[in-house]
């Protein structure tokens, strides 16, 4: 059985705000889950970063 444009839009059009409501914080969650800021650097990696930027600054 397969759904029609016109049927998938009426059922849409259904879903009452609390069930929007509940979906999007839902999908939010999520999203920030996967989302979330890598780690920071370790002091030495951060040096090291920084070493090699301040060297290709003084080749340029």
């Amino acid at each position: 059985m397969t759904m029609t444009m016109s049927k998938i839009d009426s059922d849409a059009d259904q879903i009452d705000h609390k069930t929007c409501r509940y979906i999007c914080d839902a999908v939010g969650e999520r999203l920030q889950q996967s989302m979330r800021p890598e780690p920071a650097l370790s002091s030495r990696l951060q040096q090291l970063l920084d070493e090699m930027q301040r060297r290709e600054g003084d080749r340029h």
